[in-house]
């Protein structure tokens, strides 16, 4: 790892992408803090949801964010596979953060401009002061447009509706193939046709594709592209797909590059 390692990192993509398990071992790496932005917004639903605000009302959501008792700190277990504990008012919501009505509510919510403004000078302030990776659906576009590294973890629709499938599984979710496919299309209708902050790779992003990739490969090619900061590829974007290998961190190849 160079000694020059960027401070700031974005790292966004499409839901279920892996963005957060990614990121939180990538900021463990480097011994960043990591962010997930998504429990923030997540935190704001499950409060509206638990309070009866109605999340199409953007005025009652920000009046309501604004004025919420609300904690992000990093979790207590370093093998957590969260990260990081939310709190509302004292109270540890991290595992409500992920239930249903939230996934189905939250991107009603973050579509509201006055809602993102409540939050974004929060999310702006912990880069101000330390090392992070923060992960989210705009950071490299909106949130943190000065990062020093951008990065987008992609993959497609198939690959990422078969990983949800497989957690649900593991946990003992009740489910059919066909309803997590259909919803992991809609949510990225949603995600990128929302008037405020779409869902979009910034135009110096490294994209990075994911499809057949396990974990361990793509944290170890994150690491490469990371090391290889500010080379042309890391400052200015293009494609470095992720092909089971990391890549080298000597090459000066294209990779993809533009």
């Amino acid at each position: 790892m160079s000694e020059q390692a960027p401070r700031v990192i974005a790292l966004d993509g499409p839901a279920a992408a892996g963005k957060s398990t990614v990121g939180r071992r990538l900021a463990a790496r480097l011994g960043h803090l990591y962010l997930d932005t998504g429990a923030i917004y997540r935190a704001v639903t499950l409060a509206a949801l638990t309070r009866g605000a109605p999340v199409e009302d953007a005025a009652a959501l920000t009046t309501l964010a604004r004025g919420l008792d609300l904690v992000v700190e990093p979790a207590p277990d370093p093998d957590d596979p969260t990260g990081y504990v939310v709190r509302i008012d004292g109270r540890d919501v991290t595992r409500r953060l992920r239930g249903g009505d939230v996934d189905a509510n939250v991107s009603a919510v973050s579509r509201h401009a006055s809602v993102r403004d409540v939050l974004l000078e929060m999310q702006r302030a912990v880069a101000a002061h330390q090392g992070v990776v923060m992960v989210g659906r705009d950071i490299g576009t909106v949130v943190l447009p000065d990062a020093d590294l951008k990065l987008y973890l992609d993959a497609s629709a198939q690959e990422r509706a078969r990983r949800r499938f497989r957690e649900g599984l593991a946990r003992g979710v009740a489910q059919r193939w066909q309803d997590v496919f259909a919803a992991t299309c809609a949510r990225d209708e949603r995600d990128s046709g929302r008037d405020v902050a779409p869902l979009r790779p910034a135009a110096d992003a490294v994209i990075v594709g994911t499809d057949g990739c396990d974990l361990a490969a793509v944290v170890a090619h994150l690491v490469a592209l990371v090391a290889r900061w500010p080379d042309a590829l890391t400052q200015t974007g293009g494609q470095a797909p992720c092909v089971g290998r990391p890549i080298s961190t000597g090459s000066t190849a294209a990779a993809g590059a533009k």
